[in-house]
């Protein structure tokens, strides 16, 4: 189902994915009637914009949620403003977004056409019960911000720890539960989230936030040490260019059309994998795909310690899948268990 106020969205998105294949059961031009077309049809999936007359996208995804559970793939501009309201919109429960090039209305969506599609069909296969304990568990990060830098959270680790978390769907609220429930250690973070460029910088804010690490977006020759993580930025791939005394050194690299996703988590643990000589591990959480299966290979090849996020807490278990059928992956655990396995396993 399609909710957009503009008809002519409305009409080119419903075509895109009518051509692919993907049937379309409804349409809506604000928040209050796709409530009653989604009640009516039960949809599979909602693609919902943010910015309507009447009831926007953000109190119809809280609404829907509540009334007719259903998937949610919002529809936001591709702007820092953008970024703060689908953030937002992840909170209330949509599973995952699509960044329109261009703005509200824009034709430039039909050249994105393969990647809407997919993110649709992703969504679409969402596991919602999944999703709605990462959000509503009263033992989230959210609730947890407050005793994230205590003392008791403290953990010692054996040498100076490095570690690389991929995700994709249903990654922004993972990643920020793992972190805010990882003890403060000896220990760097390097975070590659599937996320356009103007998304990366508000996520790495909210993980500040959350956490008891210093978080930031990856610049071209950032550093991080102890107590410190960065995230990705979208658009580019961020390799760990070089590792000295503790301390990580980033560079970011254009995106050369070899990798399906930009940034890229198999280009970051790759790089891990080659440079990093002091214990290291990989981690890969919720996503669809196949990014992280060879990078997490090449780290476990390596000898770092592997682990993937089990499917009955996965939104979308595909990364994790891809990473455990290559054999690359130490442990399995649940969502919630694992920050401590982060600092607690053998490193």
């Amino acid at each position: 189902m399609v909710v957009d106020d503009s008809p002519f969205m409305r009409g080119l998105i419903s075509d895109l994915l009518s051509d692919a294949g993907v049937a379309v059961v409804g349409e809506a031009g604000d928040g209050e009637e796709a409530l009653s077309v989604v009640a009516e049809e039960r949809p599979d999936v909602v693609t919902m914009d943010v910015e309507m007359p009447g009831m926007g996208g953000l109190e119809a995804v809280e609404r829907l949620m509540e009334e007719t559970p259903t998937p949610v793939l919002m529809l936001s501009a591709h702007t820092d403003e953008g970024a703060e309201v689908t953030f937002e919109a992840l909170d209330r429960g949509a599973v995952d977004f699509f960044a329109k090039p261009g703005g509200e209305v824009s034709t430039g969506v039909s050249r994105e056409s393969e990647r809407l599609v997919e993110a649709v069909r992703s969504v679409a296969d969402a596991d919602l019960d999944a999703a709605t304990r990462e959000r509503d568990d009263p033992s989230s990060a959210a609730s947890e911000r407050s005793d994230s830098g205590s003392d008791a959270d403290a953990a010692d680790v054996d040498g100076p720890l490095t570690v690389v978390i991929a995700a994709s769907t249903g990654g922004p609220n993972a990643v920020e539960r793992v972190l805010s429930a990882l003890p403060m250690a000896d220990c760097r973070v390097v975070i590659v989230q599937h996320m356009p460029e103007a998304f990366t910088s508000r996520f790495a804010n909210r993980l500040d936030e959350a956490s008891a690490y210093d978080v930031r977006e990856a610049s071209d020759g950032a550093r991080i040490g102890a107590g410190e993580a960065l995230v990705a930025r979208g658009g580019s791939h961020t390799l760990i260019d070089s590792y000295r005394s503790g301390r990580l050194r980033v560079k970011l690299d254009a995106d050369d059309d070899s990798h399906t996703v930009t940034p890229a988590a198999d280009v970051t643990m790759r790089s891990a994998a080659e440079v990093v000589d002091d214990p290291l591990v990989g981690v890969v959480l919720t996503g669809m795909g196949s990014d992280a299966a060879e990078g997490i290979r090449a780290m476990a090849d390596a000898g770092a310690r592997t682990l993937a996020q089990s499917e009955g807490t996965c939104v979308i278990y595909g990364m994790p899948k891809r990473a455990v059928e290559t054999g690359g992956v130490d442990e399995v655990h649940d969502l919630d268990d694992v920050a401590g396995a982060i600092v607690g396993g053998e490193a």
